[in-house]
């Protein structure tokens, strides 16, 4: 190409054959920075058009795995698109590294995990286990919420803000908890020791009350005539320095457990000492005897 420019630039201007080849490179370098200036504005404004339409898609539907994952694969291929489109197609499909047999050993060898990964995300975003924002617990015990996904892992957002980062084949591994799943709320079972001689049927008026007065709690136990209402308080055992009672409480999928717990423990064991309702503790006598 560069030859038949020299040539051109040669028999129309009368150069040289240096001057003219010289001035053929310069104009190739010249249209190729212009064309590689213009594959970046269109290579940024496909990336921003594809931002654009997913943060409309969030706006209208909520933020959701799917959508997420799905915008990361659409940049990517707009990213490779954009590598590839500088190069001559033909001579791209002449080449080595476009023969379907170097192309398998790259797939099959560095490039494995990375595959893996992205299908698993494929996966995990078509069938979703779990979605963004959810809470849920991996069989190490590690609980946090879904923060975000990507082609090669999921964020999760642990009680103590620090980030667990999981790569998508391992994720599709796991045991997973989901304590957000499905539209129905979570539950929590509570119990709570009081003294022997406490008014049985009182204690279980003020506990109850407690629970239903908390901005966390909400009425979960379907009743016969289909309604939802507040789980009743029992009193299950006789302990050795206690009567303990016993109660489920039902909360909504997103509030962490912890705030539940702190808010739920702290509210009935106020109530119960206002009440004048005695909250046993284990003690020991120790008598001292001179033989």
């Amino acid at each position: 190409m560069l030859s038949d420019l020299a040539k051109f630039l040669q028999k129309e201007f009368d150069l040289g054959q240096i001057s003219s080849n010289i001035t053929a490179v310069l104009i190739a370098i010249f249209v190729a920075a212009v064309f590689i200036i213009l594959c970046y504005f269109g290579w940024r404004l496909l990336q921003k058009l594809n931002k654009f339409i997913f943060r409309k898609i969030e706006e209208k539907n909520g933020r959701s795995m799917s959508t997420d994952f799905l915008e990361k694969i659409i940049s990517f291929i707009i990213t490779i698109f954009f590598i590839i489109l500088p190069f001559n197609w033909d001579d791209i499909g002449q080449s080595v590294l476009g023969s379907a047999t170097v192309m398998a050993a790259i797939l099959g060898f560095a490039a494995q995990d990375v595959i893996k990964d992205i299908l698993a995300g494929i996966q995990i975003s078509i069938y979703k286990p779990f979605d963004i924002g959810d809470r849920i617990e991996f069989e190490n015990g590690t609980a946090g919420i879904v923060e975000n996904i990507t082609m090669r892992h999921i964020v999760v957002k642990r009680i103590d803000t620090l980030r667990v980062i999981v790569p998508n084949s391992k994720m599709n591994d796991f045991l997973v908890i989901n304590y957000s799943y499905a539209e129905v709320p979570r539950s929590e079972l509570f119990k709570f020791p009081v003294g022997y001689r406490s008014d049985i049927r009182k204690t279980k008026q003020i506990i109850a009350r407690a629970i239903k007065d908390s901005p966390y709690t909400l009425p979960g136990l379907q009743t016969k005539d289909g309604k939802l209402d507040y789980a009743p308080v029992y009193f299950i055992e006789v302990d050795n320095s206690a009567l303990i009672m016993s109660v489920t409480v039902y909360f909504a999928k997103e509030t962490p457990t912890e705030v539940l717990k702190d808010d739920v423990n702290t509210s009935v064991f106020e109530a119960l000492a206002s009440n004048g309702i005695e909250i046993p503790y284990n003690y020991a006598n120790v008598i001292l005897r001179k033989d």
